[in-house]
């Protein structure tokens, strides 16, 4: 991985718009893409993900902005003359054709030695685990071996790029789990920047080196999965990326923000007081957890709901501080065991201040 922004980027996007007719797909869009970098593009179906990704492999042109890639204009270039392998949904192998030959393919044309492309073939059929399935023809694999096979053969050619569109979605849960770390880890043995879309923030989360969250064609943030996840930039991101509570409140002072009949110290990044603002917190930073009469930002809770999810319980509070929203909180076992948590009962929580995030009210 490279991220060092010390370094020229791999992939240079710059002011990128699509436009189809009156819908505008992606609107001005810039990214840098490093040298050996995994990023995924995140975001839900219709934010302009794959439009992006089929930008960069010159599937669909864009109206206007530019895309380098190792300091060379490619944004008119057709897809033939892009230096990049991709790996479709549907695998998109050649029925008719035997592994070997749907591997071959991208060398064949190029008309390289026979002897050649037989010892890369046989090179990539060991690498990506399917050392002995060469003379099959892909009616005969798995879903996650014929994915295995469209990941060999867009190799095939050493691309400076490799790109994903949604790889692994047509797959069931265990085989895409199992995938996505073979794929992640060829990825970093080979040193390919690469760039995958995905709707699937798990997938994201697990796979990427940088992430791009994307909604309605333009970029929300870019970061690492911990940032992402643990310093979401907008209300969107936050409630993209995992669970999120949100709660209506008011900035009654720097650093204080009012939610229901309970101040909370955090930072109030900058709002005036009188600002009405989504005050947000993740389950699990909820604390219950040794809570004293005299901590910082304590609530009372009453417990409305608890559901057990097998290595903990996610509660749903309800009480003064919170006005009628769901606030959910994640306790373990042994917090619920020990301090008798039951639906109906009270129970005093901590909203701790360095995991509280504000974000401008919708309407406010």
């Amino acid at each position: 991985m490279a991220t060092a922004t010390d370094k020229s980027p791999y992939l240079k996007i710059r002011d990128l718009t699509k436009k189809f007719g009156d819908f505008t797909a992606l609107s001005d869009i810039s990214l840098d893409v490093y040298d050996g970098e995994f990023v995924c593009f995140l975001g839900p179906s219709g934010c302009g993900k794959t439009t992006l990704l089929r930008a960069i492999a010159g599937l669909d042109i864009q109206t206007t902005g530019s895309i380098e890639q190792g300091s060379s204009d490619i944004s008119a270039l057709p897809p033939a003359e892009r230096d990049f392998g991709i790996v479709f949904q549907s695998y998109a192998l050649f029925p008719n054709l035997t592994v070997n030959k749907n591997i071959a393919y991208g060398l064949e044309n190029r008309k390289l030695p026979t002897d050649q492309i037989r010892a890369r073939v046989t090179e990539l059929l060991e690498l990506v685990g399917l050392p002995d399935q060469g003379d099959k023809y892909p009616a005969q694999l798995s879903g996650g071996q014929q994915q295995r096979v469209a990941l060999a053969r867009a190799m095939a050619t050493s691309p400076g790029l490799l790109l994903l569109d949604e790889p692994l979605s047509a797959l069931d849960a265990r085989v895409r789990v199992h995938l996505r770390t073979e794929i992640k880890d060829l990825q970093r043995r080979l040193g390919v920047t690469t760039i995958m879309v995905t709707h699937d923030q798990e997938e994201a989360l697990t796979m990427a080196d940088r992430i791009v969250v994307m909604d309605h064609g333009v970029i929300e943030q870019v970061g690492a999965p911990e940032e992402i996840y643990g310093k979401p930039a907008t209300a969107f991101v936050a409630d993209f990326i995992g669970t999120m509570n949100f709660a209506d409140g008011v900035v009654t002072g720097d650093g204080i923000v009012k939610m229901g009949d309970t101040d909370l110290r955090c930072d109030t990044n900058g709002y005036a007081s009188g600002t009405p603002v989504a005050v947000a917190i993740r389950p699990e930073d909820i604390n219950a957890q040794d809570v004293e009469d005299n901590d910082e930002n304590l609530v009372s809770s009453d417990i409305l709901h608890l559901e057990f999810l097998g290595s903990f319980y996610r509660a749903e509070l309800g009480g003064a501080a919170f006005e009628g929203h769901e606030i959910r909180a994640d306790f373990s076992i042994n917090l619920v065991r020990r301090k008798n948590v039951a639906v109906g009962s009270t129970l005093p929580i901590r909203f701790p201040s360095e995991f509280i995030r504000l974000y401008p009210r919708s309407g406010g």
